[in-house]
């Protein structure tokens, strides 16, 4: 990948856990953990064979990687997916919440069924992954939570209440586990990344219409170039730095 451009192993020994780790920035991300050492929990809800082809990317890199499926919004399943890491690792130590459905409605057209559903997979899914993980890295002195929230949360979309509402919902979580986690060596942050191209997945609908003129740079930014601002955010080097959102949007929105 060459994503970091650095040949040591920064995060050698430790295990990281990323959610929706499938395709684009989940992949991606994923496989730039395994590139600096880490053991990677390479997640997905049911594409078996596509997770399956990441954990073989990572293994083909000299890397180890578990698979894990499950439903984030299911307390069962989140936990069954956290005993595949105990099983394999020993635990986790970072922890990248990433699973996400991006659907589009109307406002006045939205049921309150879909509102709940994809608030679901957002919020409750954090919220569950990052309990789990949490418990792992108390015990494990240390670690750190990355939440991926987005800009729709900061400057608003047509035909995606639910979703901007969800990811707004993630900077208060992400905020409240730095706070209270400050003391056992755990470090929170939100990347929220706009405007990133590439192939998407089918729940995540047309580029919606945001409240910003967007990209102030001009284009679609790269999987890439998310995926290295959530990893930088994992180095040993960013120990410092905590409670963040960080905004990879090209300039959609400057806080």
């Amino acid at each position: 990948m060459g994503m970091l451009n650095r040949t040591d192993r920064p995060l050698q020994g430790k295990v990281a856990m990323v959610t929706g780790a499938s395709r684009r920035i989940g992949r991606a991300v994923a496989l730039g953990l395994a590139q600096a050492g880490a053991d990677v929990v390479v997640h997905a809800r049911q594409s078996r064979d596509e997770v399956e082809a990441v954990a073989a990317e990572i293994r083909a890199m000299g890397g180890r990687a578990a698979v894990a499926l499950g439903d984030v919004t299911v307390e069962a399943e989140v936990m069954a997916v956290f005993d595949v890491a105990r099983k394999a690792f020993g635990g986790v130590d970072i922890l990248i919440n990433n699973a996400a459905i991006r659907g589009e409605k109307p406002f006045l057209e939205m049921t309150l069924e879909e509102w709940r559903q994809t608030n679901s997979v957002i919020m409750d899914g954090a919220f569950l992954c990052s309990r789990e993980a949490l418990r792992s890295m108390v015990e494990r002195g240390g670690g750190t939570v990355i939440n991926l929230g987005g800009v729709s949360a900061h400057v608003g979309a047509k035909r995606r209440a639910h979703v901007a509402a969800g990811k707004a919902g993630l900077i208060g979580l992400t905020k409240s586990i730095a706070v209270e986690f400050a003391d056992r060596n755990i470090t929170a942050n939100c990347v929220a990344p706009g405007k990133i191209g590439g192939k998407r997945s089918a729940t995540s609908g047309a580029s919606p219409e945001m409240g910003s003129g967007g990209p102030i740079l001009g284009r679609e930014g790269e999987i890439d170039e998310a995926a290295f601002v959530i990893l930088s955010l994992c180095m040993p080097e960013a120990r410092f730095m905590t409670g963040q959102t960080v905004h990879v949007s090209g300039g959609m929105y400057m806080p």
